[in-house]
């Protein structure tokens, strides 16, 4: 049997990236992988469907969302404000009318279609919020295209990440790291916002976690 190389990493994470892998190349109504646009928008989802996080870029969908998945970390998750093991589901909106624009060019549009799947994911939020340090500018509302999701959690390991407990003691852990930051620097509102979504996300669950429990007793 071959031995496995010391650098590659848990099982787990190439798991998780092959699923990533595989929802970037799903296929979207122009028939195009949606992970090859060059520019878009896109959102995370925990794992009870609670939008978590909207970003867009004009680097290639692909490029960015792994930027924040794997080992090339971005300020978000260097910040401590996106736990990447919360990521459950990915959606994308491709902006293929952008190919080929320069980053001035794509700005406007890439704007208005980030703000309107802010509203749509902050109304949809239970927290009426999302866990992005700096909120979305308001710009204006814009028919969106056609969004593709999918779910980058391998189904075994889905089921045991989803497990309460493991979410809270995660959570628990996310907040101190983040309240610790805070402690250290000198943060715009912002950061603390995001502590304070981080906090109510982590009682309700606790509480959520609580009632299951007292009626199984």
């Amino acid at each position: 049997m071959p031995r496995k190389r010391q650098d590659q990493p848990p099982d787990e994470v190439r798991d998780i990236l092959s699923e990533l892998q595989r929802v970037l190349n799903l296929e979207d109504a122009t028939g195009n992988h949606v992970g090859d646009a060059e520019c878009g928008v896109y959102a995370f989802y925990d794992y009870d469907d609670e939008p978590i996080y909207v970003g867009q870029t004009n680097e290639k969908l692909r490029v960015r969302i792994r930027r924040h998945l794997s080992n090339q970390r971005t300020d978000a998750v260097a910040m401590n404000v996106l736990d990447p093991f919360e990521v459950a589901e990915i959606e994308m909106w491709p902006l293929w009318e952008l190919t080929g624009a320069s980053a001035s060019e794509s700005k406007p549009l890439l704007a208005s279609a980030e703000f309107s799947v802010f509203r749509i994911l902050q109304e949809a939020s239970l927290f009426g919020a999302v866990l992005n340090e700096k909120l979305v500018a308001p710009a204006p509302l814009m028919m969106l295209p056609d969004s593709v999701r999918g779910r980058i959690v391998p189904a075994e390991l889905y089921e045991r990440r989803k497990h309460p407990d493991i979410r809270i003691a995660r959570r628990a852990g996310a907040i101190a790291k983040l309240a610790q930051v805070i402690s250290e620097r000198s943060v715009q509102p912002g950061l603390r916002r995001t502590l304070l979504t981080q906090a109510r996300r982590l009682e309700h669950l606790a509480r959520q976690r609580l009632e299951q429990a007292s009626n199984d007793a």
